[in-house]
């Protein structure tokens, strides 16, 4: 891996990639067939990402964790794409919360 990794970059990268998809050929991308499904699957695949990289965690799998966290991030991504929020819009929400301890962040939110 490169040392000079730009992770913000990366995930702006593949966010576009993503956001592109959307009404694209469902029968030539597995992204758009994902849009075309509806928010519902896309949501019910992040859940399915998420399971499958805690099982990894616990099991102390590595490699299968970092697979896993790339398939949930991805996911993650076309459920932000398909919501119209954008990687900068929760970047801002976590600079925002940065600093703040949890749990006076907690405390803070309306209920």
């Amino acid at each position: 891996m490169s040392k000079d990794l730009n992770t913000d970059a990366v995930i702006d990268r593949l966010f576009e990639t993503v956001a592109s998809r959307k009404g694209g050929d469902a029968a030539e991308s597995y992204t758009a067939k994902l849009f075309a499904r509806g928010t519902d699957k896309i949501a019910q695949k992040l859940g399915e990402e998420a399971v499958e990289t805690v099982i990894a965690a616990v099991t102390k799998d590595r490699d299968g964790m970092i697979g896993e966290s790339a398939d949930l991030i991805y996911h993650l991504l076309v459920l932000w794409a398909d919501a119209g929020i954008r990687p900068e819009d929760v970047l801002a929400e976590l600079e925002r919360r940065e600093g703040t301890s949890g749990i006076a962040e907690k405390a803070s939110r309306k209920e």
